[in-house]
């Protein structure tokens, strides 16, 4: 399906169904899968062969999910979690051990700078952080020996800074390293990171792949544009005991990284997707497409109308500046900056809070990227665990709201932050 557009795969990708069978893939609500002989359950438990064993590691309702995000994205292999946050400690601690060594952007979900900061702190692995524009050189000089991973946000969450996908990659490749980029707020609808350098790719599938606010979930692309034969990661090039001494750069030439995660760390982790959330999944990527393109148009349009308002103090919106929009032009897929936007308010956080109570349209959730509008306080809410030097090394200031823009009526989501102005 290479040849087709976006709107096409985001419907069409996936899954082709025999004579017969659903048009649509049904939900497979089962653990486990019958099997005749006990010598087709070794070869399958063994990775001998592909079979569903038990629905931790694989279930087909999943694998329909996982399939129409690796065309999307143009991945070799694709495994999905329990939750975006999953999706990410899988796809570090795949690789990453103690002694290791990580480099990463400061813009990052709170979450996810959490778990570099702190989390992964206390197994023996430890994290550079750069901000992004900073100049290569000054990045370079955070690498070490044991680095094993270079990582940030194609749009962070919620600084809306976008990654300088050339610097970054020329990085990756100078110090032989995976590119990890997290591409949830860009989706593959806007952004395919793979064209840009990158070895691997996460989501929050809760956000823009859902597209309505009822499923956590997670999924990791590999790109399968990795060389892990270079004596950095024996994990994956050497036997593994718990599989009769398999090699998954042997067994798996074009997706090792990605089969190890699966056959290791879903069997022992267990942050598998269910297949309810992964029907609903599939059903929101297919409306991706269109849902991009509004949420795009509103939140450009939101974010003209509060950069002439004199109680905001600034605006920050990919599509704005001149930076972002070259950013947009060079790496991105469609001439739109995703559906995040953020601005200050004057007046303190009592003022901030009159605001939010006026609003009528938009809501106070903590959540981002699904149909309906909704605003959030980052520095009380999602990254109030950072220090405050942390947070503004984030991009996220004590004045910011940062607005998901939904795909209402354009004229009746401005008209909502004007009156809550007033």
């Amino acid at each position: 399906m290479s040849n087709y557009g976006k709107g096409t795969l985001c419907i069409q990708a996936g899954y082709t169904p025999k004579v017969g069978e659903p048009r649509i893939a049904p939900i497979v609500q089962s653990t486990t899968y019958k099997y005749d002989d006990i010598a087709h359950v070794n070869r399958v438990m063994t990775l001998q062969e592909f079979g569903y064993k038990y629905s931790r590691t694989g279930n087909p309702t999943v694998t329909a999910f996982e399939e129409k995000v690796r065309i999307l994205e143009g991945g070799a292999a694709a495994v999905a979690t329990a939750s975006g946050q999953a999706a990410n400690v899988l796809a570090l601690t795949n690789i990453l051990k103690e002694g290791d060594h990580a480099v990463s952007a400061t813009t990052l979900y709170g979450g996810s700078f959490s778990l570099f900061n702190n989390t992964l702190k206390k197994y023996g692995i430890d994290t550079s952080f750069f901000e992004p524009e900073q100049p290569e050189e000054e990045i370079a000089a955070l690498f070490r020996p044991n680095t094993k991973v270079l990582f940030g946000e194609t749009i962070g969450n919620p600084g809306l800074n976008i990654l300088d996908f050339d610097k970054l990659s020329r990085l990756a490749r100078r110090f032989d390293v995976p590119f990890i980029v997290d591409n949830t707020l860009a989706t593959p609808v806007l952004c395919n990171p793979f064209l840009h350098g990158a070895n691997i790719v996460t989501h929050s599938a809760s956000k823009y792949i859902d597209g309505h606010a009822t499923s956590i979930g997670g999924i990791v692309i590999d790109g399968g544009n990795y060389d892990w034969n270079n004596g950095k990661f024996p994990d994956i090039t050497e036997p593994d005991p718990t599989y009769y001494g398999a090699r998954y750069t042997e067994k798996f030439p074009k997706a090792p990284y990605l089969a190890k995660a699966r056959a290791q760390f879903l069997r022992d982790f267990g942050a598998c997707l269910s297949p309810q959330n992964a029907f609903l999944f599939t059903l929101g990527l297919e409306t991706l497409h269109l849902r991009m393109r509004a949420h795009s148009e509103n939140a450009l349009a939101l974010a003209t109308f509060l950069t002439d308002h004199p109680r905001v103090t600034f605006v920050g919106y990919p599509g704005l500046d001149a930076l972002g929009r070259e950013r947009i032009a060079k790496y991105f897929l469609k001439d739109a900056g995703s559906g995040v936007l953020t601005f200050g308010l004057s007046g303190g956080i009592e003022a901030i809070d009159r605001f939010v109570k006026k609003l009528k349209v938009a809501a106070l959730v903590v959540h981002v990227g699904d149909a309906r509008t909704s605003v959030l306080h980052p520095a009380s809410s999602t990254h109030a665990q950072l220090t405050e030097e942390q947070q503004r090394a984030s991009g996220i200031t004590p004045d910011m709201i940062r607005v998901s823009v939904g795909i209402e009526d354009t004229k009746d989501i401005v008209e909502d932050f004007e009156q809550a102005l007033q």
